[in-house]
C-alpha cells in the first residue's frame, strides 16, 4: 500500500473553502495512518482502517470532526440492518472508527476546535459498540468456590511430594495468579523479577508490562494489586522457591516464572513457555479435578477471578481495571453467577426485613 504524501498540519487558523475543509480531513487521516505504520500495524489493516473511517464520513454527510455518538448508532443500524453485514464485520468497523477517533482527540483536539470552532468527542462508547459475536459458542462458566477451593487445596497439598519440585511449584504459581488476580496466560509468563514491586500500595502490585493491547496498538500497560492473597503467594515464591532455579534470581531481569532450560550463551534460565504452563494446570485438573479435564483452561480461571470477586462484593468498574479490559461490557461477559444467586439474594433480603420488624419499637 502506498501512503499518501503528508504535510504538516501547521494549517492557518481559519478555513473557509470547502475544499480546504477537505484537504484538512484527509491530512487528518493521512496522519492516523502514518502514526498507526510507525507503530508496526501491517499495510492491509490501514487500508481496511481508511476505507472504514471515509466511509463513516460518507454516511454522515459532514467532516468527520463534527461526528457524535448518534451518527455512530445511525452508522451500525444502517451496517446491520439494511446492508445486513455480519456481527463481526460491524464490530470491527466500530473498532476501526474507535482507534481513529482515539488519534484525533489525543493528537489534534484542540488545533481542530481552533480551525473548525468544532469540538471533537469520541462517537463510539459502550453502549453502541456491538458486542463480540460469539457464533454460539459456550460460555466459559467456571466451577463454583468449593470445587476450585478443593482443587487448589489438593494441588498445593501434593507439591513437597512432586517428583519435580520446582517446575510443579511454578505451575501452581501460574495457576494461582490466573485464580486470584485475573492474569492473562501471556501476561504471566512475561513478568520479571523486578515486575513485582512490594514497595506500591498496602499490598505491593505486579506491573504487567505485556497486557493485551487492542488491535495493532501494542502490548498495554497496568499496576495489578496483589489482593486476595497474591502478595502471600509471591513473598513464597521469591521466599523459597524461585532461587533454587539457578543464581539469576537475583537480577531484576530475570523471568519471574522461568523455565529449567538455560540460555547457553549466559547459563541463565530461560522463560517459561504458554505450553507448560498449559500443560501443567491440566496434569493437575486430571489429578484432582478430573470432572473438568479439558475445560478448566487459564482463561476459565480468569473468568472464575472476575465471577468470584464480584460475588464477594467488588463493584464492576474495579475488577474491569484488575483485569485490564477496556470496555466494561467486556467486563460484564467474565461475571458468572451460578443458577442459586436469586434465591440467596431473595432470602437475605428476608432476613433484613425480618431483623428491622424485630427492631424494639416497631
Amino acid at each position: 500500500m502506498t501512503l499518501a504524501v503528508v504535510r504538516s498540519l501547521d494549517w492557518p487558523r481559519q478555513l473557509h473553502s470547502a475544499a480546504e475543509l477537505d484537504d484538512f480531513e484527509q491530512e487528518l487521516v493521512d496522519q492516523y495512518a502514518l502514526a498507526v505504520v510507525g507503530s508496526g500495524v501491517g499495510d492491509s489493516s490501514i487500508a481496511s482502517d481508511r476505507a472504514v473511517v471515509f466511509g463513516f464520513a460518507r454516511f454522515i454527510g459532514r467532516h468527520l470532526w463534527t461526528a457524535s455518538a448518534d451518527d455512530a448508532d445511525r452508522f451500525f443500524v444502517h451496517q446491520r440492518k439494511t446492508l445486513r453485514l455480519t456481527r463481526t464485520t460491524v464490530q470491527h468497523k466500530a473498532l476501526a472508527l474507535a482507534r481513529f477517533y482515539d488519534f484525533v482527540l489525543a493528537r489534534y483536539q484542540g488545533d481542530i476546535h481552533a480551525i473548525t470552532g468544532h469540538v471533537v468527542v469520541q462517537p463510539i462508547d459502550e453502549f453502541n459498540r456491538p458486542a463480540k459475536a460469539d457464533y454460539g459458542a459456550p460460555r466459559r462458566i467456571p466451577p463454583c468456590d468449593e470445587e476450585v477451593e478443593e482443587f487448589f487445596t489438593a494441588w498445593r497439598d501434593w507439591l513437597p511430594t512432586a517428583r519435580k519440585y520446582l517446575p510443579a511449584a511454578r505451575d501452581y504459581l501460574a495457576a494461582s495468579l490466573w485464580r486470584r488476580a485475573g492474569l492473562r496466560i501471556g501476561e504471566t509468563l512475561m513478568l520479571d523479577v523486578r515486575d513485582w514491586r512490594p514497595d506500591l500500595g498496602e499490598l505491593g502490585k505486579l506491573h504487567v508490562r505485556f497486557g493485551k493491547g487492542s488491535q495493532g496498538r501494542g502490548p498495554k500497560v497496568r499496576l495489578v494489586p496483589a489482593i486476595n492473597s497474591v502478595d502471600a503467594l509471591i513473598e513464597w515464591w521469591l521466599t523459597d522457591v524461585r532461587h533454587q532455579f539457578g543464581d539469576d534470581y537475583e537480577s531484576p531481569d530475570a523471568p519471574l516464572l522461568p523455565s529449567e532450560r538455560r540460555d547457553l550463551d549466559t547459563g541463565r534460565c530461560l522463560r517459561v513457555g504458554n505450553d507448560a504452563l498449559r500443560s501443567g494446570l491440566a496434569a493437575a485438573v486430571a489429578s484432582w479435578l478430573p470432572k473438568w479435564n479439558g475445560r478448566l483452561t487459564p482463561h476459565v480461571l480468569r473468568h472464575y477471578c472476575a465471577s468470584s470477586l464480584y460475588t464477594r462484593g467488588m463493584d464492576l468498574k474495579a475488577i474491569q481495571d484488575l483485569l485490564g479490559h477496556e470496555w466494561l461490557s467486556t467486563t460484564t461477559r467474565y461475571i458468572h453467577v451460578h443458577s442459586d444467586h436469586v434465591e440467596k439474594a431473595w432470602a437475605q433480603a428476608n432476613e433484613r426485613v425480618a431483623a428491622r420488624l424485630a427492631e424494639p419499637g416497631r
